[in-house]
């Protein structure tokens, strides 16, 4: 049992990019202390925090033996699942390859996109640009999701890698949650019975993604019936 001293500290908001690291944890079983960063007061933008993370983004993870916190969804979730040999293939495993090119295209282009989609007033100051541009990542967000039901199909399912679950099962049915809630309601739902549909079914079902769903407040069925929470804020 990891001492004190040992334990992960995680930083996060409700129904933030923290949902995806606390549903890794989760799973994996490892011991963490959760800090909550209260962005009704933009507390992630304040001076303490940023010194975990500079860019005012949430979430943080502080690691045993790791010489500074470290931030990006994709980053804190890809070296849990290395350094405890869970959830992901090995170095050098044949499917390394085909995990590694999925979690850098949910985190690098599908949660990126959708972070704006959700904000584009960060971007836009043109009312009409703004819907605009919402609407076309929308679209390519949608496209996105398209992509990952064929890589089920593709690999036979039911998780993206075939018959294993890994971060970027997790990590991909937190971004179709957030497409489902975060400023575009009604506009993007999981297809009834197809291969993406089945897998976010399954995760659902996962006693520890149930556990993180509820520290997170989440109510019902997360990904594919997702509902908001009455906290205010955009996924970090």
């Amino acid at each position: 049992m990891m001492a004190a001293s040992e334990r992960y500290r995680l930083h996060g908001s409700p129904d933030s990019a923290n949902l995806v690291v606390r549903m890794v944890l989760e799973e994996i079983g490892a011991p963490y202390d959760y800090i909550a960063v209260d962005r009704l007061s933009a507390e992630q933008k304040s001076p303490a925090y940023r010194k975990l993370n500079p860019q005012g983004l949430i979430p943080v993870l502080e690691v045993p033996g790791q010489a500074e916190p470290m931030f990006e969804t994709g980053a804190i979730i890809l070296h849990l699942a290395d350094r405890h040999e869970r959830l992901a293939p090995a170095p050098a495993a044949p499917d390394r390859g085909a995990f590694l090119k999925w979690l850098f295209f949910i985190s690098n282009t599908l949660h990126a996109e959708l972070r704006i989609a959700f904000n584009p007033g960060r971007y836009l100051s043109d009312g009409t640009a703004r819907a605009d541009l919402s609407t076309v990542l929308i679209d390519r967000a949608t496209e996105g999701f398209k992509h990952l039901d064929m890589a089920i199909g593709k690999s036979g399912g039911p998780f993206l890698l075939g018959a294993d679950i890994s971060v970027i099962d997790i990590y991909a049915a937190a971004c179709a949650r957030w497409a489902q809630i975060y400023g575009l309601l009604g506009v993007w739902r999981p297809v009834p019975q197809s291969g993406f549909c089945n897998m976010l079914h399954l995760l659902e079902s996962r006693p520890a993604i149930g556990r993180a769903c509820t520290k997170e407040q989440i109510p019902g069925l997360p990904f594919t019936a997702a509902e908001g929470l009455s906290v205010p804020g955009v996924t970090g």
